[in-house]
């Protein structure tokens, strides 16, 4: 039988009158000839209020027994589901992530997936099971204990069982019915997009749109695991949502696909600092020891053998990558005057595998944010990306600025 793989988002299982429609999309898809992994998150709300109660009880709590907690929402939902399809007459059962086992990393939390073996569900499927709920976002440790893979995790449990299981295709059903060229909530002239690169979708992941986890676009695009996002909440056509596929599998990209903004940045800049060999290392390599996701980087022209330094980072960083850096000036390995933070930034993002063979992206894009008298503070590019940083109120005008220039609402 071809197999398919369906993930549920919290919301899409937040009751048990959606868990009843999410079976039935399922059981129409047994129907039509198909073996189903079901892959289900908890229900919405339910792993927020599991973390609180950790909190609670535990401000320094032991990440196992964390992971042991907030993994139970999942296993309620598998259970759920795996129930409202066999009152529907499917042959469906559950499965938590030790029963199949997904095998992992051992960092509680946020552990990384090893191993799917497909013996014991193929097992299952071969003596008439039609559906394996499995619950995601949890795996088996090297020590035997639950781990959980980090928030948004069902995201990547859903692809790595698709590419595990040569799946057909992975559909993730979410409360959105597709990726748009940007925010619909910043600009009515969105449009959700019939298909999309894994490269474009890994960029505008990472860059804050909030469809799809980063994680499960990178599994997805190194295993050509065919992804489509749906809504849970709408009748489908074949031809709903939106399908994030290879690039060679989209007949002709625009320059620009997508404009994404993330108002969750900082600016972070080290006024007068040596400029000699190894500086940039001895700056970075204590913000990586941190933790700290250092994304835009710009040096000054030095002066007397002095520079200034910027970069950018998560806004919820800056402490953490402050007392990095004071750290290594008292240890004597970096010498800087002082520490500026701006965390009134946010970052503008154009993002297009056209742009690989269409030029003029980056003089349309600098002249659209000049004629709005907006001022760009930091510029990063790659191969199909182009960021900037610019003060955190214009956010909204930037963005339907350059959906505008870009003719982004035209298919």
């Amino acid at each position: 039988m071809p197999l398919l793989v369906m993930k549920f988002g919290g919301t899409s299982v937040a009751t048990l009158d959606r868990i009843r429609r999410a079976a039935k999309r399922v059981g129409r898809e047994v129907a039509a000839g198909y073996d189903v992994i079901v892959i289900v998150s908890a229900m919405s709300g339910e792993t927020n209020k599991l973390v609180g109660y950790v909190e609670e009880t535990s401000q320094l709590y032991d990440a196992r027994e964390y992971d042991a907690v907030v993994s139970s929402g999942e296993q309620v939902t598998a259970g759920l589901m795996a129930l409202t399809l066999q009152e529907m007459d499917v042959p469906a059962r559950s499965w938590q992530g030790w029963q199949v086992p997904l095998k992992t990393t051992n960092a509680h939390a946020a552990a990384r997936i090893v191993e799917i073996p497909t013996d014991n569900i193929m097992a299952k499927f071969g003596e008439g099971m039609k559906v394996a709920v499995v619950a995601g976002f949890q795996g088996l440790g090297p020590d035997g204990r639950v781990t959980t893979l980090g928030r948004g995790g069902s995201d990547t449990t859903a692809v790595a069982f698709a590419a595990a299981f040569a799946a057909e295709r992975c559909d993730i059903y979410t409360d959105v019915d597709g990726v748009y060229t940007t925010d619909p909530r910043i600009t009515d002239k969105a449009r959700k997009l019939d298909r999309i690169a894994f490269e474009e979708m890994l960029e505008l992941a990472s860059l804050g749109a909030k469809v799809l986890q980063t994680r499960s676009v990178e599994l997805a695009m190194r295993y050509y695991v065919r992804l489509r996002v749906l809504s849970s909440f709408e009748e489908q056509s074949d031809e709903a949502g939106t399908l994030i596929c290879a690039e060679e599998d989209i007949v002709e990209s625009k320059a620009v696909n997508g404009v994404a903004a993330s108002r969750e940045e900082a600016k972070m800049t080290l006024i007068s600092v040596a400029d000699r060999p190894g500086i940039a290392a001895a700056i970075f390599g204590p913000l990586s020891e941190a933790g700290v996701n250092v994304d835009m980087i710009v040096q000054n022209i030095s002066e007397e053998g002095r520079t200034d330094m910027t970069f950018s980072c998560p806004i919820n960083q800056v402490a953490r990558a402050e007392k990095a850096l004071g750290e290594a000036k008292s240890a004597g390995d970096l010498n800087f005057r002082e520490i500026l933070a701006d965390t009134n930034v946010a970052k503008i993002s154009v993002v297009g595998i056209g742009m690989r063979s269409q030029s003029g992206v980056a003089a349309k894009m600098f002249k659209t944010l000049s004629d709005e008298g907006v001022n760009i503070k930091v510029i990063a590019t790659s191969e199909i990306k182009i960021s900037v940083l610019i003060d955190r109120k214009y956010t909204e005008l930037a963005v339907q600025a350059l959906h505008d220039a870009f003719e982004l609402e035209k298919a």
